[in-house]
């Protein structure tokens, strides 16, 4: 059941359509010397956040699974969403089997992707954005084709600090089709190794792609890459699987990007093990033509009214096959509308505050945590939301202690990164309060502790 409380105004239109004057009136039958006539001993109010963390603690104390402290990231980030997001996309002028599929027969729904691209546009500094991609990996890979059909050269370079998951799917996209990947190591700092970058980029190269911030939570520098990149009039491709972050950071526009996508489950969707979520791109003006996906746009009816139409829109449905940018047949129209209401309940000053609070309490975390003896920061570079952890011991020798705490304190780079050996990403964000970060400080201390004293360390 969804709540909403009652303004004053709302409550004296009702007491005057039932004829009273006030809400004691309600309880007249009620023996004077049986109604409450003093305040309730109550705690004072608390936020949404912390009322909806004060009824999930109660829950979890009828359900051990649900007690799990999470600290896992790694392009899923656990956010706090407002219950108007679930309240007004639940509508079933919105919620239908079919409008999120052919979202052209909705004008409400052309408005909130017009209002979405807008606030991809601001957000990402560029002059125009699609009507939203299936994810953040599939962005990925539309972009760098998007890059290919632009300057027509067979090479790509990325740096090998992008989400795992986004390059095996640009490589899965660009397979068979002759063009090249090539990847340039990350520095001890965290960052895309720029001097090798520099020797990899020529003139056969389509594009640079850089994620920031990147896999490690490491933020990136934009600009000096894709500079290096348009000395050689290849495109920059700025990947940002943490969409909270463009609220505090500089833009991709403003650094130089030419084409910035990525996934914006931040912006009021639920973890839901993985999906639906929801990719975005935001391109320069001049690439409208080879833009994948569809653009909505506002126009003006023959009586001068206001409307919404599909201003373009070159998938396979619409134009001959060898012609359509993408193959993109649905827009992810109802996850955009999460976004959308998500974004504009917040402002963009609210937004801010937000990735502020993400900000500190990473930095606090890692802070923190480096106290543990044997526990250090893995790359020295500056971090938003998430960061690495260099352990003492293996993380499979603490592994059975953090389940029987219920904690889960991050994942093993190591699956990824054979290299990073005993290496931990953690993410905090505003979900977890001060004493959670101070619990896992505790209890990684004594798991590292407990460890190095039954078989040392390695």
């Amino acid at each position: 059941m969804k709540y909403i409380s009652l303004s004053s105004q709302d409550i004296q239109e009702m007491l005057k359509t039932i004829g009273i004057d006030k809400t004691e009136d309600l309880f007249v039958t009620i023996p004077e010397k049986l109604r409450l006539s003093a305040p309730l001993n109550m705690p004072p109010p608390m936020s949404e956040p912390e009322l909806v963390q004060f009824f999930d603690e109660l829950a979890h104390q009828q359900n051990k699974y649900a007690s799990f402290q999470s600290f896992l990231g790694g392009g899923a980030y656990p956010h706090f969403i407002p219950a108007a997001v679930d309240y007004l996309s639940n509508r079933g002028e919105f919620l239908s089997p079919y409008t999120p599929y052919q979202s052209e027969v909705s004008q409400g729904t052309l408005q909130i992707i017009f209002e979405f691209q807008t606030l991809i546009c601001q957000l990402t500094g560029l002059d125009i954005a699609n009507a939203s991609l299936y994810d953040g990996a599939s962005g990925a890979a539309e972009a760098v084709l998007m890059a290919q059909r632009l300057t027509r050269r067979t090479k790509v370079i990325m740096a090998a600090s992008i989400h795992p998951q986004y390059r095996q799917t640009i490589r899965t996209y660009c397979q068979n089709i002759g063009l090249t990947i090539e990847e340039v190591p990350y520095t001890e700092e965290g960052r895309v190794d720029l001097a090798q970058l520099k020797q990899k980029v020529d003139e056969e190269t389509a594009a640079v792609v850089l994620q920031s911030p990147n896999y490690f939570g490491v933020v990136e520098e934009w600009r000096p890459v894709f500079e290096i990149g348009h000395q050689k009039n290849a495109l920059g491709i700025a990947l940002v699987a943490e969409a909270l972050s463009l609220a505090l950071l500089s833009s991709p526009g403003e650094e130089g990007a030419d084409i910035a996508t990525g996934e914006a489950q931040s912006f009021g969707l639920p973890l839901s093990f993985g999906g639906p979520y929801l990719g975005f791109m935001a391109c320069r003006k001049d690439f409208l033509r080879q833009f994948p996906g569809r653009i909505v746009g506002e126009t003006r009816d023959v009586e001068g009214k206001r409307g919404y139409v599909l201003t373009l829109s070159t998938r396979e449905q619409h134009i001959r096959r060898e012609r359509a940018t993408s193959n993109i047949c649905t827009n992810q129209a109802w996850c955009a509308l999460r976004a959308t209401i998500f974004l504009e309940s917040l402002g963009r000053r609210g937004l801010r505050e937000l990735a502020l609070h993400n900000f500190h309490k990473a930095n606090y975390a890692r802070e923190e945590l480096a106290k543990i003896p044997g526990v250090e920061v893995k790359f020295s570079g500056p971090i938003f939301n998430e960061f690495v952890l260099q352990l003492p011991v293996p993380f499979s020798r603490l592994e059975t202690y953090f389940r029987q705490h219920d904690i889960l304190p991050g994942f093993q780079v190591e699956n990824y990164y054979p290299e990073l050996k005993n290496c931990l990403l953690v993410c905090v964000t505003e979900v977890h309060s001060q004493d959670s970060i101070d619990q896992l400080k505790f209890h990684l201390r004594q798991a590292v502790d407990q460890a190095t004293a039954e078989g040392g360390s390695l």
